[in-house]
């Protein structure tokens, strides 16, 4: 991994330790790299009504929001278990928002990077911000 990839996902372990997930028990970590540089991470956070719930990446995107950027780079996603922990389909929207198609997508386990995508492979001729233009 280089180095940049490193510290992102030492940041998504660590959320992913802090996710809460009395629920399921399936903790999830994120970290979005903004177009600045800038690395910004987010945790799962359930709820007894599951479609309340927040996923890691939707926490990311919004701290990187708050913190007044507006453009990913790429993101990096942690989870536990032998699947590939891809992000749901209403993330990879809100990815679409901010992220173009050739953003780069990270899926780690507990070891590392298992795989990277695309944004536009997670997502292919989707609807984005410029088709509001």
């Amino acid at each position: 991994m280089s180095a940049d990839l490193d510290q992102m996902f030492a940041m998504a372990r660590e959320a992913q330790a802090a996710a809460y997930a009395p629920h399921s028990r399936f903790r999830v970590g994120a970290v979005v790299r903004a177009a600045s540089g800038r690395l910004y991470s987010g945790a799962n956070v359930e709820n007894a009504a599951y479609p309340v719930g927040t996923c890691a990446e939707a926490g990311a995107i919004a701290a990187m929001v708050l913190g007044g950027d507006r453009a990913i780079a790429e993101m990096l996603v942690v989870g536990d278990g032998e699947a590939l922990c891809t992000p749901c389909g209403a993330c990879r929207q809100r990815l679409r928002e901010f992220a173009p198609d050739a953003a780069a997508i990270h899926i780690a386990g507990p070891q590392g990077i298992r795989r990277s995508f695309t944004l536009g492979e997670l997502l292919p001729h989707s609807f984005g911000p410029d088709n509001l233009a």
